[in-house]
């Protein structure tokens, strides 16, 4: 009887140690100069990081393999991460425990976030992720990401400079199932539609392909759960689970979701004002948190320690698994899909409040009609963005049994 060896893992120990120490201190520096709540953010960031990557749990990747495929484990792992964190949220945005002090993710339902999405849709297919994906492939070493995150950058600064004249187009305002419904029977029709999505998503998968890959992954033989756990893959229910109670952490902790791409207007902008730049008649930037944060320090903005907070997550889980490798090998076509990309991800971003996070899972968790609504119109645009991505030669073209 033959007997597979276990994987052999060699961790880069240098990144680990220069990691560890960077969090330490920079959470030493959070504490000390702005509050424990800051450098709690920060570690909740570094769990985010580290889920993501050892999970490889993104919507770019898993929209398009169903999109082209139809492999919808991906896909079916963010609906069960939908249901499973709206179970949590709905009870305290609903007021069902007073002493809880938070408040949902609440867009318009509106031709801006319509538009937005859709926009995001194709430029996460265009420059290979989306905004949780763009951070964990940047910490984990991937070059091609960090062109795609600079430009992401550019187009959210962009998207604040028009996104008042978008707000002028046809605006139903933001509407909340729990406020409409009442926190249970608005989760109940929540968990109910999920369900049926769920389901379809399955038939579909077993439609063309006669079976229904598992959300549980199979580990090497030999391989204990501690070491899976340390060095990665994990099964997709992992990260539900994980991603789940470090959003609820972020609820409680920061009283508001997760989000992301604020913070890379609020760099992009700051940095555009040390250059010279003037956004003093820009509507964004006038009022609100959004002027506070322009005028304090970028570690006093949640999403920003958040971001790092994954960035720096992601570089230490792929150190552990020995994974940490950055490869610079780009073709012309990888380069200006980048650039594109990450400019179609920021503009659409911003006009939609916010990524597939901040946006659509934040959104749909909080009970926010626009969280569905940016669904769909992402969904749409990553169809085109998968079509795209064939133009530029990213990917060849599949067949029906391919």
């Amino acid at each position: 009887m033959s007997v597979t060896a276990s994987k052999v893992i060699i961790p880069d120990k240098p990144v680990v140690v220069l990691v560890l120490i960077g969090a330490f201190a920079l959470s030493l520096l959070l504490q000390h100069e702005f509050a424990t709540r800051q450098a709690l953010l920060f570690l909740i960031g570094i769990g985010l990081g580290i889920t993501l990557l050892h999970a490889a749990f993104g919507f770019s990747s898993d929209w398009r393999r169903f999109i082209r495929k139809r492999r919808g484990e991906g896909v079916r792992a963010h609906v069960l991460l939908f249901a499973v964190t709206s179970v949590l949220f709905f009870p305290i945005l609903g007021k069902a425990f007073p002493e809880l002090t938070a408040s949902g993710a609440f867009g318009p339902v509106s031709v801006s976030v319509l538009v937005g999405a859709f926009i995001f849709g194709m430029g996460m297919q265009l420059g290979g992720g989306c905004g949780s994906g763009t951070l964990y492939t940047v910490g984990g070493g991937h070059v091609r990401m960090l062109i795609t995150l600079t430009f992401f950058i550019v187009g959210t600064v962009i998207g604040t400079a028009h996104l008042h004249w978008w707000l002028t187009l046809p605006n139903l305002g933001k509407v909340s199932l729990i406020a409409t419904m009442g926190w249970l029977p608005a989760l109940i029709v929540q968990l109910t539609v999920l369900a049926v999505l769920y389901l379809l998503l399955r038939g579909l998968e077993r439609r063309r392909h006669g079976d229904v890959r598992s959300l549980a992954g199979r580990p090497a033989a030999g391989e204990a759960v501690f070491d899976r756990f340390i060095s990665g893959p994990w099964p997709l229910w992992w990260a539900v689970i994980g991603l789940a109670l470090l959003n609820l952490a972020t609820l409680l902790v920061a009283g508001h979701p997760w989000s992301i791409t604020f913070a890379f207007g609020l760099w992009g902008t700051k940095i555009f004002t040390a250059l010279g730049g003037d956004v003093s008649g820009w509507t964004y930037w006038s009022t609100g948190y959004p002027a506070r944060a322009l005028n304090s320090s970028v570690l006093a903005d949640t999403t920003t320690l958040m971001d790092f907070g994954i960035i720096l997550g992601a570089t230490l889980a792929a150190a552990l698994a020995g994974k940490f490798a950055p490869v610079a090998n780009l073709g012309w076509n990888k380069v200006i899909t980048a650039v594109i990309g990450g400019l179609l991800l920021g503009y659409g971003a911003r006009l939609a409040f916010g990524c597939n996070i901040g946006g659509m899972l934040a959104g749909i968790v909080s009970g926010s009609l626009h969280g569905w609504l940016w669904m769909v119109a992402g969904f749409a645009g990553a169809v085109l963005g998968v079509r795209l991505r064939m133009v530029f030669g990213l990917d060849r073209a599949v067949t029906r049994h391919s």
